[in-house]
């Protein structure tokens, strides 16, 4: 509790991204107790029902309760955001990792591949894997996160090429200690602060590149209601007659890369080493 304590008064930003990410999360969960209507009913008689006492922020063009679709809506973009970071920031880790200390063919191999998949941008290889696996949220997640492997990849490399030779893992080898074992518990924990900072950058991007994939017809398929596909539906058509369309989705999405980004720079100081008190 004493170090909670002391965190929370040295990285004050890094706790108002976090009760942010806890907020967004909490309404996730308990989506459907606090909606105040079905997501999925349609009225036509409210279709684009501005923001009243009955709809708090607006109804969409089917007349469905645009503040429950945001609440349901964000079991659907957390899911895709968390999914997919975590699933490419993991794999690409545990990649990156591996080139970047075995080195010799491995590396070459590896960071060859990782050219090729960089070349590509990342809603052009999510576009073509998600046509292939067809629309659904776990392919969604999949072919958001594999297009983020590389890049994470290579930032690890690149972290690791200098770690292996600092003095403390020749000092590891020098005992006879083990290569996975150094990589993993003297090396890879050194490399979490530029990991957290990146993957934190990344959940940003996931979200919107779920928004084009379902403005394309294939993300996360209808009715299930998601930020990314309610903003990507509403912008060009219902900016000026609608805009409480555009206006809190967006909101949301920002409030979450905001939190993100704030929780991430916290976390990165405090597990960095190098970081003095």
């Amino acid at each position: 509790m004493t170090d909670a304590l002391y965190y929370a008064r040295r990285y004050p930003l890094g706790v108002i991204g976090a009760l942010i990410l806890i907020v967004f999360v909490l309404t996730a969960i308990f989506a459907g107790v606090v909606a105040p209507m079905d997501p999925l009913t349609t009225n036509a008689r409210a279709s684009l029902a501005p923001p009243s006492h009955i709809y708090w922020i607006g109804a969409d063009m089917m007349g469905r309760d645009m503040l429950s679709r945001m609440i349901h809506g964000a079991r659907i973009s957390l899911a895709v955001a968390l999914g997919a970071t975590c699933i490419g920031s993991g794999l690409g880790a545990m990649l990156g990792l591996a080139s970047g200390y075995l080195g010799g063919w491995f590396d070459l191999i590896v960071q060859r591949i990782a050219e090729i998949m960089q070349s590509l941008p990342l809603l052009v290889m999510a576009l073509v894997i998600t046509a292939s696996l067809g629309p659904s949220l776990t392919n969604t997640i999949i072919a958001i996160a594999i297009p983020l492997i590389p890049n994470v990849a290579r930032v690890i490399r690149a972290n690791v090429l200098s770690l292996r030779e600092l003095n403390y893992v020749e000092a590891a080898r020098a005992i006879g200690m083990g290569r996975t074992r150094i990589a993993l518990v003297h090396i890879f924990p050194n490399t979490l602060a530029p990991l957290i900072v990146l993957a934190t950058a990344q959940l940003g991007s996931t979200i919107l590149t779920e928004a084009s994939l379902s403005f394309l017809g294939l993300g996360v398929p209808e009715p299930y209601p998601s930020w990314g596909r309610m903003l990507s539906e509403s912008a060009a058509e219902y900016i000026h007659s609608a805009p409480w369309l555009v206006i809190f989705p967006g909101l949301a999405i920002s409030m979450v890369v905001f939190g993100a980004n704030l929780f991430g720079d916290a976390l990165r100081d405090i597990l960095d080493p190098r970081q003095g008190d």
